[in-house]
């Protein structure tokens, strides 16, 4: 088994349900177990920012799957909950991103794991840290909670 750990996000519809249903989903995949989840935080959009606000999510999962099935787990998980990809970095319902996948490197056309621009971003860094300050990024090396920054744009939300 692998831990791995994947950031979700939502700013469409109910976020909050949004993020507690792809959590319950991602729980039913054979090969997946919810081990932890993080607190939920209220975040400014990124990129396109003509948008309404995030509610942003860590969890860790353990995991049997190859890197590619969990991916495909992670968008089979969207579209459950609707996901349209129309604006890059646009509203969705839902989004889920692999983060760290064990301690491994994996870039190729379809997926880069670590996520390419996690070290970038508060509203990922900060829940997962809530979960995993003691995980060692791989290409830095080091841990999640010495890499993890403020940013007073990334307010808890809920526990």
């Amino acid at each position: 088994m692998i831990y791995a750990y994947l950031g979700l996000g939502s700013n469409i519809g109910d976020r909050e349900v949004q993020l507690e249903e792809a959590i319950r989903i991602l729980d039913t995949y054979e090969g997946v177990q919810v081990t932890q989840k993080s607190p939920i935080y209220e975040t400014e959009p990124v990129g396109y920012v003509d948008q309404p606000q995030f509610l942003n999510q860590c969890v860790e999962i353990q995991t049997n799957l190859k890197p590619h099935d969990l991916l495909q787990v992670c968008l089979n998980t969207e579209q459950q909950l609707y996901r349209v990809r129309d604006i890059r970095w646009g509203p969705r319902t839902l989004d889920v991103d692999i983060l760290l996948y064990g301690n491994q490197i994996i870039e190729e056309e379809d997926l880069i794991v670590p996520h390419p621009r996690m070290l970038e971003r508060a509203f990922v860094l900060i829940p997962l840290n809530d979960i995993a300050a003691d995980v060692i990024e791989p290409h830095s090396n080091n841990k999640i909670g010495n890499i993890v920054m403020t940013d007073n744009s990334v307010r808890k939300y809920k526990d």
